[in-house]
């Protein structure tokens, strides 16, 4: 499961519609192109890609009276909003991903009703909590990871993990039961997304042929 798409899909539904360069902007102001494959190149591919796939809407915006080459703008589609919402619940659920999936989820995990968000994450943690046991159960020799030599490093080093990934998944779920963010269906949420026009302090300033297009 790649976090382009997941990516490109949840910046376009924000938006309502979108040109690719709106698009990177938002992604390069989340971040994304330092944790993720979110790079122009994929970026203006996976909407490419997922327009022929009927996830996507192409519209063709003609040129502004103040000049400039014309635009194609994006808008995510019904099929598209059902790959946007499995795509993101897979995410939060799934613990044996990238880490860049789960941040792309983070980013829009807002876009689910509060009840919901709760029961992913705790399916997340039940995920972690059987991998850990299974690891344990299978690979641990009954002196610990020592027996292993400094090959048991990496059983401490995927033991720790998982703590850690629990740990951190039950107190976001303390979090959001508390009243943390505004979920949908709760009000207007927070904005993440640049406005039109809207200077990104966190650019790359590097251009690319499909900045224009």
């Amino acid at each position: 499961m790649s976090a382009i798409r997941l990516l490109v899909l949840g910046a376009v539904r924000q938006h309502g519609r979108a040109h690719g360069y709106q698009v990177r902007n938002d992604l390069e102001y989340w971040g994304a192109h330092e944790w993720s494959n979110a790079k122009p190149g994929s970026i203006y591919h996976a909407l490419k890609q997922m327009a022929k796939q009927g996830l996507l809407l192409v519209h063709e915006i003609a040129p502004s009276t103040a000049g400039g080459p014309p635009r194609t703008e994006y808008e995510i589609t019904e099929p598209g909003t059902v790959e946007y919402f499995a795509l993101l619940r897979e995410a939060l659920t799934a613990h044996d991903q990238k880490p860049d999936m789960l941040a792309a989820a983070l980013g829009f995990i807002v876009d689910l009703e509060r009840r919901e968000a709760v029961a992913l994450l705790r399916e997340r943690v039940r995920g972690i909590e059987e991998w850990r046991a299974s690891v344990t159960g299978y690979y641990l020799p009954p002196e610990g990871p020592g027996g292993l030599g400094h090959i048991g490093e990496i059983m401490n080093m995927w033991l720790h993990s998982a703590d850690a990934g629990a740990r951190w998944t039950r107190g976001l779920i303390e979090r959001i039961e508390g009243g943390a963010y505004c979920f949908a269906g709760e009000g207007e949420p927070f904005v993440g997304v640049l406005a039109e026009g809207q200077r990104n302090p966190y650019a790359t300033g590097t251009p690319h042929a499909g900045d224009h297009s």
